[in-house]
């Protein structure tokens, strides 16, 4: 009888197990790998386009710290640094954003904004703690083109205000619901996110910096490396 039960028991945990890895198999997302298959989206709804940031915006700040070793990782996950890429209606919106903060004497500086999932995967392996790093399981709104990290410029002087903390900082110091800072740094985020907020974008709360546009067209997670974008991106 005992033997029996063990054998019931067993069976048990190991249905209960390939239950689960066949939820996660599920779950796992679909990137588009293919520059070939993202120029037909593109075609077929224009909204699908990636942008070249410069190309509409051409006084963009670039400090885009993944192509450098200056970042969280401590290596260099991009090749080059000095394209970046969102979404058409993303770049629009970033657009007037810019052109606002530009009539008061500032600017956008971008740490970071479309990120292929590769590079999703490697940070996952490094952090997993999806109040800093997406789970790849679900991909990002980096991976979408639809994300951005993002600080303000004096332009006067090209000086960042000053946020209280600098990017990827995997602190609570770097949460908007953090208010045990001075008061210029507080009025610096209260700039930013109002100034975002403004123009369509949703601040996340564990990220001073990170600001998305709403999934509303469906669009899909993103495997192609810059070079290519730039190339399929015209």
């Amino acid at each position: 009888m005992q033997f029996w039960y063990k054998i019931k028991i067993i069976y048990l945990v190991f249905t209960v197990i390939i239950i689960q890895l066949c939820t996660i198999a599920v779950a796992q997302v679909k990137a588009v790998e293919s520059p070939k298959i993202y120029r037909q989206q593109a075609s077929a709804d224009t909204m699908q386009k990636m942008i070249e940031i410069k190309t509409l915006i051409p006084n963009m700040i670039y400090d885009l710290r993944y192509a450098t070793k200056n970042n969280f990782t401590q290596t260099k996950l991009y090749k080059t640094g000095n394209v970046t890429f969102l979404r058409l209606p993303v770049a629009r919106a970033l657009e007037r954003a810019q052109n606002e903060l530009n009539e008061k004497g500032y600017s956008l500086k971008i740490f970071d904004a479309y990120r292929p999932y590769a590079v999703t995967k490697k940070m996952w392996d490094l952090i997993r703690d999806e109040r800093y790093v997406a789970n790849p399981s679900k991909g990002s709104g980096h991976n979408r083109g639809l994300a951005i990290d993002l600080t303000i410029v004096d332009l006067k002087d090209g000086s960042e205000l000053n946020m209280g903390t600098g990017y990827d900082n995997f602190t609570d110091t770097a949460h908007h619901i953090f208010k045990d800072l001075p008061l210029t740094v507080l009025q610096s985020r209260t700039f930013l996110k109002e100034t975002m907020e403004k123009h369509g974008f949703k601040a996340f709360e564990t990220e001073w910096w990170h600001y998305s546009w709403p999934n509303d067209r469906n669009y899909e997670v993103l495997d192609i490396d810059f070079k290519k974008l730039k190339k399929y991106s015209h």
